[in-house]
């Protein structure tokens, strides 16, 4: 987790005049998506026929060239494009009426968000010197809320994103440029439609959402070629691009993956296991009610925390608290997704009233899933979050307790994965050894075998003999014999490890 996925700040040189509002925040997607790694098929696979949106940006045009797509696709929302002008949509940009669209909210009067856009841009343009002598400042505002107009803008700096780009001129453009590896194009692909769905940006099938999409998770894939691409990586991209153009949401995305998240879009996913069993044992500090339901109930917490984690709550909560979450978030870095996890879990099963319900791990998983909306209301869940007793400090001392657990157990699973040839070579020499001596030693087919139950097993066909009598002529091996035999291997085998370990 380490000091700078704790703080999650990054410094910023230099601001500028305030930027054009930003294109306003998505919703939640109907039904939990699988956050476990995308499928890695063997080999590459051939992008998908027929309106593919694999290559370059210019593959996308559909008009005479890429002037008159760069026009046509900057003409009104996905919405409009798709016969949707009519329908209703709301402050954050989903349809009204809509999975994702959201009821009444607490408006913030106009008068205080003017000051606190006057505020944030005065942050914006001395950034350097508000990050070197004002951070607590600047988390403060970030708790109470960054303003709409200036959210995108904001998150960039927090993030370093904003460094990022500055420091790879041009880097973007190069990547969305290059074709990609098409194993990963035509997963990408099939995943564009499942983000927001209902949100004005995403509505249309290839459209410039879908599109900007498309190009951020490829050149992911081509920045950093050995993680690829994960699921989870789709929702964190799209919801940076309702804020920001593409060339920023790549940069953000970048910093979400290795700064704040690292380790969690990798093929094996180790870093959530090790933070599920973080959250878990800071759950009993935070509500032993809780803990301990979870623990009779054997309910691994990769079955209720890996969406949460994975996707920083952008599928789980209403939208208005999503946003809040992820302006903590980027200020104070992955303590603050622990911390709302904590929020949801004490007062989802915090309390023997709520148990009632959870009779079983189905209930209880279910009951995690259908999260009641009083305990994700903004308000409510941003103050229980700025409240809750957990420190950065406990987080990093969990994790370095859970870190050398897991490291202890990877370890004892190495030494027995080596052990395991060691020993196989062993039987084998035992083996080998015990042929010899029987081709050297023909009166050894004779003598009385042993079995693992210590009763004695004369060869088939073969009787004992009276002193000074002949040695009868061997017979052939029958299946009661080679019982015999194997028992006999099988206990020194037994013996031959039991002596190695």
């Amino acid at each position: 987790m380490g000091t700078v996925r704790g703080r999650g700040v990054g410094s910023v040189g230099g601001g500028r005049a305030a930027q054009a509002a930003e294109v306003a925040a998505g919703a939640l997607v109907a039904g939990a998506a699988d956050m476990a790694k995308s499928s890695r098929e063997n080999g590459p696979r051939a992008p998908a026929a027929g309106g593919s949106l694999s290559g370059t940006r210019e593959s996308l045009a559909q008009g005479p060239d890429a002037a008159t797509a760069d026009e046509l696709s900057s003409l009104g929302s996905d919405s409009e494009a798709n016969g949707f002008a009519e329908r209703r949509i709301d402050k954050f940009g989903f349809i009204v009426g809509s999975q994702g669209a959201e009821g009444a909210l607490e408006e913030v009067p106009l008068e205080v968000l003017r000051q606190r856009e006057s505020k944030w841009l005065d942050m914006l343009n001395n950034w350097d010197k508000w990050m070197a002598k004002k951070h607590k400042k600047i988390r403060l505002r970030c708790q109470k809320g960054i303003p709409p107009s200036l959210r995108g803008r904001a998150w960039q700096y927090l993030s370093g994103g904003k460094v990022k780009l500055q420091q790879n001129p041009g880097k973007f453009d190069e990547l969305d440029m290059s074709p990609g590896d098409p194993k990963w194009l035509d997963v990408i692909e099939r995943d564009l439609h499942r983000q927001f769905p209902f949100h004005e940006m995403f509505v249309s099938r290839g459209g410039h959402g879908q599109q900007d999409l498309f190009r951020v998770l490829k050149a992911y894939t081509l920045y950093r070629p050995e993680e690829g691409y994960c699921q989870a990586q789709a929702p964190i991209a799209a919801v940076l691009l309702m804020h920001m153009p593409a060339e920023q949401a790549f940069w953000c995305l970048v910093q979400v993956c290795e700064k704040y998240l690292p380790g969690y879009y990798s093929e094996k996913l180790e870093a959530i296991q090790l933070d599920g069993e973080i959250l878990f044992s800071l759950l009993q500090k935070v509500s032993p009610v809780a803990h301990k339901h979870l623990s009779r109930q054997k309910i691994d917490p990769l079955l209720y925390m890996t969406e949460w984690f994975m996707c920083a709550f952008a599928r789980t909560l209403p939208w208005s608290s999503v946003l809040r979450v992820w302006d903590m978030f980027f200020c104070e870095g992955v303590k603050i997704i622990f911390r709302v996890g904590l929020v949801l879990l004490k007062h989802a099963l915090g309390s023997p009233e709520k148990l009632k319900a959870c009779q079983g791990q189905y209930e209880t998983i279910e009951q995690l899933r259908s999260l009641s909306p009083k305990i994700m209301q903004e308000a409510f869940l941003v103050q229980e979050v700025i409240e809750l007793p957990v420190t950065e400090r406990q987080i990093e001392r969990e994790h370095l307790i859970q870190l050398r657990r897991w490291q202890e157990t990877r370890d004892a699973a190495l030494l027995s994965s080596k052990a395991k040839p060691h020993k196989q070579a062993q039987k084998e020499q035992k083996r080998t050894k015990t042929s010899a001596q029987l081709d050297k030693s023909p009166g050894l087919s004779q003598a009385t075998v042993v079995t693992a139950s210590g009763d004695a097993c004369p060869p088939q066909g073969v009787s004992p003999k009276a002193p000074g009598s002949q040695d009868p002529v061997p017979q052939d091996p029958t299946p009661q014999n080679l019982a015999c035999h194997h028992s006999q291997e099988s206990l020194t085998s037994q013996e031959s490890e039991d002596t190695y370990l």
